[in-house]
């Protein structure tokens, strides 16, 4: 039950079909091509010392040869570590510490700040350098291997990654994710998203995190489709690729900016039979501007680290701008109150789900995963969401941001989809701050359409005021020119949170 065994019967029968073409570097690598470099980075790993369930640790930028690592590490029966290009060594200290790593493969930028941490460590790993698609120690040394490798046999609960959360609310857990965890999803995915003969996956995602790797990545391996491998989203670059594509996957940052784009024509985008997006949440207004532009609906789904995919809007089907859609096949969703009784249609709660891709717990940590499991095996996500009458499932926020003032439960996504209604504003972000009489107050962010352009806080709190009840609207506004968001295109508000939600705060 290792993964890699369902992908490399793929790779030997696409043979020489196109795997990844790097339209940035004119490279391009077959399936036979890749599965000859995982066996090598496999032999590699094994012949200096790797052990089934060892974990391997990799800080390096987006390429061929990262992907080549990854497999290779599951082939050998070991557990991938990615870790995001951004980290610092203070974070990345906190993960090989609590990880133990028998082995770091990373960028030779951070090859000082690796070798410190491992004379810092009790137990400490072998360290490999590889940098940009050729060269690198670990490149060098795989290059000498062969180029077969018996796949290591795992047990489907065994693990084959650990993804460490982004600790917003405290230090990062280790999502301990199995072969079976991968390999389901993929498989659903696969036939829920209609993924066939001849599909090309537009790839310009970080594959350090699920969207990239265990969800763009997976599909297009499991179908033996070409990937257009780019190393970062860059909307000019995609512009020139799109219409050799099928499939597109995205966070809706990507969309925003194809949308800036005057060359972002219909005709580009008719050959691509599914947009998709994710990790963040799709304002209506790029779902409608999107669809008025290419004629085209994007499919927004629901996932996180722990779980992968829960959540689809359909591929046949209507698709509603505002919803994740419905529960994939095999994942039971449910919406519970604090007290965990089962809420009606419409009602906002607590969005627990179960099935096949949910994650085995957090690394060495079986108090914290008890804690995000019922009694009844269902995982709390920490999402607040509702479910209506069709069956659509929508995200209202994270039950960290829920605001609470004066006893009253505020969910920010309802602020926030007034707001964005307004003209005059590109986007908005609603958090809690520190309120003297209430304990909470809500807060909103703007970003304005147009930076010169002058608005009154009074003008924003009139329109609330006319649509929300009057606990709900804004009692301090913030002007960015952008919003903080993660690598995927997440908004921190525990950001904003620190930067703007102080009692003493003072524009």
């Amino acid at each position: 039950m290792n993964l890699y065994q369902v992908l490399s019967k793929k790779f030997f029968q696409a043979g020489d079909r196109v795997a990844l073409r790097m339209p940035e570097t004119g490279l391009q690598l077959t399936y036979k091509q890749l599965a000859e470099r995982a066996a090598q980075y496999a032999s590699l790993l094994t012949e200096e010392g790797l052990i089934p369930g060892d974990r391997v640790a990799v800080q390096v930028e987006k390429g061929a040869e990262a992907l080549a690592i990854y497999l290779g590490v599951l082939q050998s029966g070991g557990t991938y570590l990615p870790m995001n290009t951004a980290y610092t060594k203070t974070e990345l200290k906190y993960f090989v510490e609590n990880a133990e790593p028998a082995f770091v493969v990373c960028s030779s930028k951070q090859t000082e700040a690796f070798s410190e941490i491992n004379q810092q460590v009790e137990r400490t790993f072998k360290l490999f350098t590889l940098d940009g698609d050729s060269v690198g120690t670990i490149c060098d040394a795989a290059n000498a291997m062969a180029k077969e490798f018996a796949t290591v046999a795992r047990a489907e609960n065994d693990l084959a990654a650990i993804l460490y959360t982004s600790g917003t609310t405290g230090r990062p857990k280790g999502a301990m994710i199995s072969h079976a965890n991968l390999l389901n999803n993929g498989q659903v995915l696969l036939e829920y998203w209609g993924w066939k003969e001849g599909d090309v996956l537009l790839h310009a995602l970080p594959i350090f995190h699920v969207h990239g790797l265990f969800v763009a990545c997976s599909c297009a391996l499991l179908n033996a489709s070409e990937m257009i491998f780019y190393s970062k989203f860059d909307a000019r670059k995609v512009l020139e690729e799109l219409p050799n594509a099928t499939v597109m996957m995205g966070v809706p940052t990507f969309y925003t900016r194809l949308l800036a784009e005057d060359g972002f024509t219909k005709e580009l985008a008719d050959n691509v039979r599914l947009f998709i997006s994710g990790s963040a949440p799709l304002l209506e207004e790029t779902f409608n501007e999107f669809e008025k532009r290419t004629g085209k609906l994007i499919l927004e789904r629901y996932g996180m680290t722990e779980t992968g995919m829960n959540t689809s809007n359909p591929l046949n089907g209507q698709r509603i701008a505002g919803t994740v859609g419905y529960p994939l096949p095999g994942t039971e969703v449910r919406i519970m109150s604090s007290d965990n009784i089962p809420l009606a249609e419409d009602e906002v709660g607590s969005l627990q789900v179960k099935g096949p891709n949910v994650f085995q717990g957090y690394w060495r940590m079986p108090e914290k995963t008890a804690e995000e499991f019922t009694a009844d095996g269902f995982f709390i996500t920490g999402d607040l969401g509702k479910v209506d009458s069709k069956g659509y499932v929508s995200i209202v926020g994270r039950s960290k941001d829920l605001i609470i003032s004066g006893g009253y439960n505020i969910y920010p996504k309802e602020v926030e989809m007034v707001l964005n209604d307004i003209q005059s504003i590109e986007e908005s972000a609603v958090f809690a701050f520190v309120h003297p009489d209430f304990g909470e107050g809500v807060a909103a962010a703007i970003v304005k359409s147009d930076p010169t352009e002058n608005i009154s806080d009074e003008a924003l709190v009139s329109i609330c005021k006319d649509q929300l009840a009057s606990f709900k609207v804004p009692r301090r506004i913030v002007y960015l020119d952008a919003l903080p968001r993660n690598t995927m295109g997440k908004v921190q508000k525990n950001v904003l949170r620190d930067l703007y939600g102080q009692s003493d705060y003072q524009k």
